[in-house]
């Protein structure tokens, strides 16, 4: 999709710009192309599933291939904590947060009109709950969308030294595995009020998360 896209624009139509392709090493099974997500794959995420219904519903944004482990998370969280999460692919960061600096423009320098929402922000609107993002990347790319989500906002990312290890080890490592986002959502909850400290806390030891682990930034 993104490859006909740029085709289009820049042979077809000749227009000034370029695109860029990030391929991974980690081999898994594709996910079925949702119905209607052709847009959003183009401009920078899509809702890839839709979570059950539960008391509590938070948002989970996936980068490059963490995609599965924000997965797997939504999976946790509504079947060990009885909370509902919606997981959307972020196909281009760079693209959502080129759209929000231009959309923060239009809307400074237009002041007399009705403003206008950032791609991102019209696909999370009216989804509930705390949004968290998780990436392969540091946390500083992330970063860049906190402008346009109104809702309590996460951002897990790989700030640090590498470590030579299985995938699953450095993720935990670096706190961006499934059971660092379904931690986070929980904790977004929590800073809503919606999830008392007590149960965190067991929510924590359920998933092997150690609030002394040295931040992986310093370790």
């Amino acid at each position: 999709m993104i490859i006909q896209d740029g085709l289009r624009r820049m042979f077809a139509e000749r227009e000034n710009c370029f695109y860029y392709i990030t391929t991974m090493n980690e081999n898994y099974l594709h996910p079925e192309l949702p119905a209607g997500a052709e847009q959003g794959i183009v401009r920078g995420i899509y809702r890839l599933e839709s979570g059950p219904q539960r008391p509590h519903r938070v948002q989970l944004l996936g980068a490059g291939a963490i995609l599965n482990e924000v997965r797997a998370a939504a999976r946790i969280l509504a079947e060990e904590f009885d909370v509902g999460a919606d997981v959307w692919s972020v196909t281009s960061v760079g693209e959502l947060a080129r759209d929000g600096r231009a959309t923060e423009r239009w809307n400074r320098l237009h002041p007399g009109q009705a403003p206008r929402l950032s791609y991102l922000a019209s696909q999370l609107e009216g989804c509930p709950g705390p949004v968290v993002l998780a990436t392969d990347y540091v946390k500083a790319l992330g970063e860049q969308l906190r402008g346009q989500i109104a809702a309590d906002f996460q951002v897990l990312g790989t700030d640090g030294f590498g470590r030579s290890d299985t995938r699953e080890r450095l993720r935990d490592f670096f706190e961006v595995g499934r059971n660092h986002v379904a931690y986070a959502a929980l904790h977004g909850l929590h800073r809503q009020g919606a999830v008392d400290a007590k149960r965190l806390q067991h929510a924590a030891g359920k998933l092997g998360i150690d609030p002394d682990k040295a931040e992986p930034l310093h370790a």
